[in-house]
């Protein structure tokens, strides 16, 4: 094994153990960063801003310390690994960067992308997913497999892939970090789950309070509202919006009547006083 290559720990098991199976150049070499170009398989699509200036600062500062790992590709060489560290330094102006050339065919070199990827805290849940993914569809890898070569749980997999099933309105929320993957996950396979996902963006639910409002709403299934006025039971529609709580209006020919609401907890209850006081 080369010396470039004593960089396990920052790359990850899966990412070390597919270096592992590949040629390597002996050493790093440094080329003019415009012969490089990205991966046209890179899995992620959004770079954090604020961690991108951050690395930027440092390269500035230190330069890079960890080679990008590339393959050569025509005249060029295409990124394997390390796109991040590649568009820092076209931002703090280097003219060469440090490489380290790997014999690789596409598969491979999609994998490797894969995995680089999803071993990152701070990948998209639903390109971390995508990722999965492609995984299980391009290289037959079963979830078990998945977890195993990741270096996470067959469960942390599972409930990733579930987020794919959601609508696309509801995946768009989750990349826009509007809700997280754990209010993905509990909206996942509900008749409505683009109305719940946008009553809890708007409202800035915790993932406690969108699990009560998801019990809600399914409980509220079971019951069958018996009005014949409309303009009623559009009423009781926006008020159990409002307020998260199943509603009933129990309104008489004297237009007299009951309005109630149901909670099965404390915090429920706290939560409907707390609407009645911001709204009224």
């Amino acid at each position: 094994m080369t010396d470039a290559f004593k960089l396990k720990k920052g790359l990850g098991r899966g990412l070390s153990s597919l270096i592992g199976d590949v040629s390597a150049t002996n050493k790093s070499n440094k080329v003019s960063i415009s012969s490089i170009v990205v991966n046209k398989l890179q899995p992620r699509k959004n770079f954090n801003k604020e961690q991108m200036e951050e690395l930027t600062n440092s390269i500035k500062e230190r330069g890079i310390i960890q080679p990008i790992i590339v393959r050569k590709k025509s005249d060029k060489y295409e990124i394997v690994a390390g796109e991040r560290r590649w568009q820092a330094a076209q931002h703090a102006g280097l003219h060469e960067v440090p490489i380290v050339e790997i014999e690789a065919d596409d598969l491979k070199s999609l994998e490797f992308a894969i995995v680089e990827n999803v071993q990152r805290d701070d990948l998209n849940p639903i390109e971390e997913a995508n990722g999965y993914r492609r995984l299980i569809d391009e290289f037959q890898y079963d979830q078990d497999k998945v977890a195993k070569f990741i270096g996470k749980s067959r469960t942390h997999i599972t409930n990733c892939l579930r987020l794919l099933t959601l609508p696309t309105e509801v995946i768009k929320l989750i990349e826009d970090k509007k809700l997280s993957q754990g209010h993905g996950k509990i909206i996942v396979g509900l008749e409505n789950s683009y109305q719940i996902a946008k009553k809890i963006a708007e409202k800035k639910l915790s993932v406690r309070q969108a699990e009560n409002l998801v019990r809600i709403y399914k409980s509220s299934k079971k019951f069958k509202v018996i009005t014949n006025d409309t303009n009623i039971k559009s009423l009781e529609n926006s008020l159990q919006e409002k307020t998260g709580l199943r509603t009933k209006i129990h309104h008489k020919k004297n237009n007299k009547g009951i309005l109630s609401f149901e909670y099965n907890n404390t915090d429920q209850l706290d939560r409907l006083v707390m609407v009645i006081k911001a709204n009224y």
